[in-house]
């Protein structure tokens, strides 16, 4: 049986974390483990932002509340960038004031900082192959939240959204999405609002929550 993480590419990483004792801990982490490589960390989000822009890791595990600069800023510039990394939330806090900020900014994944350590490992690969990753509390909470603003129609998805919406749960952007379905960028959008209606969403995160929880995706 060939061991997955030995025949994989390593997947780069940037911690950032306000306390030193919590990044010295996830590195260890990681440098125990296969399959990963520390590329740095940060600080503050300011500091995660300028160092996703020089070490250009694959993921970046963020955290959110931090002086000097909070982690949905950060994932909010990162995003406005086009940066190349995912984001995976490492946070003590799944409030709704918390999770929906981050998620909207562009996270790709969201998990507290208790879960076990395999299931860290298996975040972060998931989160690097742009898979959103959601732990169960932060869930739950999300469909709860974007179910509450309105009541969505029992109109099915269409067969090309259905596609769209299938690449958008693997992390494709709206400019591959054109590419892979040979369409323009605007009909992605098109398509996007749709599904975002039918689904009652406002975000990609949340239709792929929603989407998962419905067995739309499965």
């Amino acid at each position: 049986m060939t061991d997955e993480t030995s025949s994989s590419p390593s997947i780069s990483l940037l911690i950032v974390d306000d306390h030193p004792v919590v990044r010295d801990g996830l590195r260890g982490m990681f440098a125990s483990a296969p399959g990963f490589t520390v590329l740095g960390e940060a600080a503050n989000g300011v500091q995660a932002v300028e160092r996703a822009a020089a070490l250009d890791p694959d993921v970046v595990l963020m955290d959110l509340r931090m002086p000097g600069g909070g982690g949905v800023d950060a994932i909010r510039e990162l995003t406005r960038r086009g940066a190349r990394a995912r984001v995976l939330v490492l946070t003590t806090y799944d409030t709704d004031s918390d999770t929906l900020p981050a998620i909207e900014a562009g996270a790709t994944g969201y998990l507290l900082k208790d879960a076990p350590r395999e299931e860290l490992f298996t975040a972060v690969r998931a989160a690097a192959e742009g898979r959103t990753v959601l732990s169960p509390a932060v869930a739950s909470r999300l469909v709860s939240a974007v179910r509450a603003p309105r009541s969505p129609g029992n109109e099915p998805l269409s067969a090309r959204e259905r596609e769209v919406l299938a690449l958008v749960a693997k992390g494709t952007s709206n400019k591959e999405i054109a590419r892979e379905l040979f369409i323009s960028e605007a009909t992605v959008k098109t398509h996007l609002t749709h599904l975002y209606a039918k689904l009652g969403v406002n975000d990609r995160a949340a239709a792929v929550a929603v989407a998962y929880d419905r067995g739309i995706l499965g």
